[in-house]
């Protein structure tokens, strides 16, 4: 009898999983001890990925594929899959290469690939461990089978699973079909293998009849599928004899045990017919099989029993194929693949929470953001909507005492001109300023780099699709970076509103740079550019006290809303467990309900405190209006002293505003920085995973070409560049569509007042919002951008070494329309490879 098959391996090449890994991990997680906390972990898997492809034939190597199959797995469910961008280079387990090329291979950036064939690869050790069991011991016919039904239910797993995961053409081990037919050859051999142990353990004659029957049943299945068109080629030469040997040898074993029946029964003919089956069916076991013995014990029980009949009964002796069939007994089963293989091995990730959760705790904390700063916004409004009431009125300046004669400057206006000499004046202002266009050119070059680097491989792309044709299979590069594209639009829409809320900025400087100026200078220089003031006629102390008072009021005011504004910022929800919960429980996050629950319990309070703010800023600025009104009618009008003053405290107040809008400012643009830096990774990760592929892709069709010319006299080629491209491989299909993220332009009919508040987006995840513009929508958890990127965590691909380009004109990325100027395809018959 035929000995147990197994499935051979599929093999793969060293890649670099480590810094792929950590610029994913750092972009989609946004958090700045990545670096220390997780750089083991990733070097721990790529360490077991080493070990997993490259000892596969020791029997020890099962433990590693069960663990690098486990972090893969547990990865996986913590990253966008589809983010990752390690070329993961794959050979196909049935080809065996041949004289003028290597084997087919396929390459796919996706972890998900690469778990499918880690998949793949341990049911085949699972089958070729099995396969080596010896069958006369009943642990090893236990391990036997539960080795093949493992089997058998993972590539019954990856049948059903396996387009999901790559979204293109497969490699032919990798069909569903030839998947199919595996899972149903290993169930097969492990009825096999329980039928030996039913035979060694002399289990009742019918009990083994109806196994055996439905091994026969099982073998023919896999016969069925193994000779389909497209997959009977795959095999070994030996795989089809030895299954057809299989399925006679078992027929022959159901018709033995079946005729032991039919004897105990006293059923002499149809035991005879039975036994004529078997002795024909399985005369030609060789010694040593586990059925040699019962070959030659079911030939002596037939001449036994001819004998017997020939004597005594004188039975009727009915044709085989009118005999009844034997019922069958499903014992194998296909075990279906186990959420965790190994129970030794620790999540190598599992400070990472699963990426439902995180999306939804990012979900969660934009909405808080979003909340905080539209009442921080309504806040800075408001109180400078009073300060520019107060600097209209010459408040507090008017009702201070001034000096004898009317001369000096009121205490007020020393206070404020003291504060702006301590923060520096006008120089320390100008300086900020100063900081902003390096910047912003800064973050344009990486932005355009980035889109340089995707516009080259566009254009590779295009021009190698238009020399082969539809031979070049590989997915067009536009559908692969339609998610980048949007991304770097999205960038640049928010460079554009950065842009603008500098020219807010500049504008306001302008408008106050003469009084900042001024209070940046002595008080002495002060009060010589400051007119007197007429003599007071001593009849205005009751509108005097009265402002005074409201002035008390309007501190208290200010500094009732700077400590809302400090508590709004710093509350902090986190729900995380509950978002743990509620996946563990229903399998999803229903993010909105639990967020505006815990949300609203958090911020009502502070939020119905900023409503009853801004209502007594409403009467208190009718009060202030209608006291002042009254003062200056006991002074008969405002004086040109009181102009000059109520300048000053304006520009004390946009002194101030500036200072926070600058330093806002620069540090939006160092986390754009931080951003783009992370996102020019990302592309640079793509472009070296097509660059791959392109190579692998080159080097199959080279091959292809050479296998399909005629060897005899060729003539000399003609080399041309394209000939000189670097070998490569592999097909890549796009993955399923993500759609482009909303739009981040600030809204051009911004109100005034909103726009001189500038507020600057308090949330430290996701894209940064330039200040100045109004609050985004949540960019959609699909297609999360990335956050708090550590330049500093890894260095570059040595292929792409970091360049500049010089300083331009910022030009959105437009793709070709017609690509040209690359080498044309080789001539017609041309042999790259020239007989010596």
């Amino acid at each position: 009898m035929a000995e147990l098959l197994f499935v051979p391996f599929k093999k793969s090449s060293d890649v670099d999983i480590v810094k792929p890994l950590k610029n994913l991990i750092h972009s989609t997680y946004n958090t700045g001890d990545l670096n220390e906390d997780f750089t083991d972990p990733i070097n721990e898997l790529s360490r077991l990925r080493t070990t997993a492809i490259w000892k596969v034939f020791e029997k020890s190597s099962l433990d590693v594929l069960y663990s690098y199959y486990d972090q893969l797995a547990s990865l996986e469910s913590k990253i966008p899959p589809q983010e990752v961008q390690i070329p993961f280079k794959w050979k196909d387990a049935f080809d065996k290469g041949s004289l003028f090329g290597g084997r087919m291979s396929l390459t796919i950036s996706s972890l998900s690939f690469e778990r499918m064939c880690i998949l793949f690869n341990m049911a085949a050790m699972q089958s070729a461990i099995a396969a080596q069991q010896p069958l006369d011991t009943e642990d090893s016919l236990k391990l036997a089978a539960k080795l093949f039904q493992q089997a058998a239910g993972i590539f019954n797993y990856m049948k059903g699973n396996i387009m999901m995961a790559v979204h293109q053409e497969t490699t032919p081990d990798l069909n569903p079909d030839t998947l199919n037919a595996l899972s149903q050859l290993m169930l097969a051999q492990a009825q096999e293998v329980i039928a030996y142990k039913c035979i060694r353990d002399e289990m009742k004659d019918s009990m083994v009849a109806k196994v055996c029957s439905q091994c026969e049943e099982l073998f023919m299945d896999a016969m069925r599928s193994l000779q389909k068109d497209g997959l009977r080629n795959l095999w070994d030469r030996e795989w089809i004899p030895a299954i057809q040997a299989k399925q006679a040898t078992f027929r022959g074993l159901t018709q033995y045990f079946q005729a032991q029946v039919c004897r105990a029964n006293k059923a002499v003919g149809e035991e005879i017919a039975r036994l004529q089956v078997a002795t024909e069916l399985l005369k030609n076991m060789r010694e040593g099989s586990p059925v040699y013995e019962l070959s030659a014990k079911a030939a002596r029980q037939l001449a036994a029993a001819i004998r017997d009949n020939d004597f005594i009964y004188h039975e009727r002796i009915p044709d085989a194929r009118s005999l009844e069939p034997v019922s069958r007994a499903h014992v194998a089963q296909a075990l279906p693949p186990q959420e965790r293989w190994s129970a030794k091995t620790q999540d190598l990730f599992e400070k990472l929470v699963p990426m439902a959760v995180h999306q939804a705790m990012q979900a969660s904390s934009a909405r808080r953001a979003e909340i905080v700063n539209a009442e921080v916004n309504k806040l800075r409004e408001a109180t400078q909507l009073l300060n520019s009431i107060l600097a209209s009125l010459n408040l507090p300046a008017c009702i201070e005492t001034e000096g004898t004669g009317g001369a000096g400057l009121p205490e007020s206006i020393r206070s404020k001109a003291a504060a702006v000499r301590e923060a520096g004046g006008l120089p320390a202002l100008q300086q900020l300023m100063a900081e902003l266009p390096e910047l912003l050119q800064r973050n344009r070059e990486i932005l355009t780099e980035a889109e340089r680097m995707l516009r080259e491989e566009a254009e590779a792309d295009a021009t190698l699709r238009a020399q082969f044709g539809a031979r070049w299979t590989r997915t067009e590069s536009d559908k692969l970076t339609e998610a980048i594209r949007a991304n770097a639009a999205k960038y640049s829409q928010i460079i554009d509103g950065a842009v603008r809320a500098d020219a807010i900025v500049q504008q306001k400087f302008k408008q106050h740079k003469e009084s900042i100026e001024l209070l940046s200078r002595s008080d002495d220089q002060i009060d010589a550019g400051v007119p007197n003031a007429p003599t007071p006629t001593g009849g205005d102390g009751d509108a005097v006290r009265t402002l005074r008072k409201l002035m008390n009021t309007v501190e208290e005011i200010k500094s009732e809303r700077d400590a809302i504004e400090s508590e709004l910022k710093s509350a902090t929800i986190d729900l995380q467990e509950k978002f743990l919960s509620a996946l563990a429980a229903d399998g999803a996050v229903d993010e909105p309900a639990i967020s505006a629950g815990a949300l609203g319990a958090a911020l009502a309070p502070l939020q119905r405190r900023a409503k009853e703010s801004l209502a007594r800023q409403e009467n208190l600025a009718e009060e202030l209006q209608r006291n002042h009104a009254a003062l200056m009618e006991t002074r008969g009008g405002a004086s040109n002293r009181d102009e000059v003053l109520g300048k000053l405290c304006a520009a004390f107040d946009a002194y101030q505003d500036l200072t926070s809008n600058l330093k806002e400012g620069v540090k939006f643009y160092n986390d754009l920085t931080q951003l783009l830096v992370a996102f020019q990774n990302k592309v640079s990760d793509f472009c070296f995973a097509r660059k791959t592929e392109k190579e692998e892709l080159l080097k199959d069709l080279t091959q292809e070409a050479s296998r399909s010319v005629q060897r005899p006299a060729p003539s000399p080629p003609q080399y041309q560049d394209s000939v000189n491209e670097p070998p490569v491989v592999a097909t890549k299909r796009d993955p399923p569509p993500r759609p482009p993220p909303p739009s981040a332009a600030p809204a051009p009919g911004a109100s005034p007042a909103a726009a001189a508040a500038l507020p600057y987006p308090q949330q430290p995840q996701g894209m940064p919002l330039p200040y100045g513009a109004p609050p985004l929508a949540p960019y959609p958890v699909y297609a999360p951008m990335p956050a708090m990127y550590n330049p500093y965590a890894t260095l570059p691909y040595p292929h792409h070494a970091p360049r500049v380009p010089p300083g331009a004109p910022y030009q959105p990325y437009q793709y070709p329309q017609h690509p040209a100027g690359y080498p044309q395809p080789p001539p017609a018959g041309y042999n790259p490879y020239q007989q010596q």
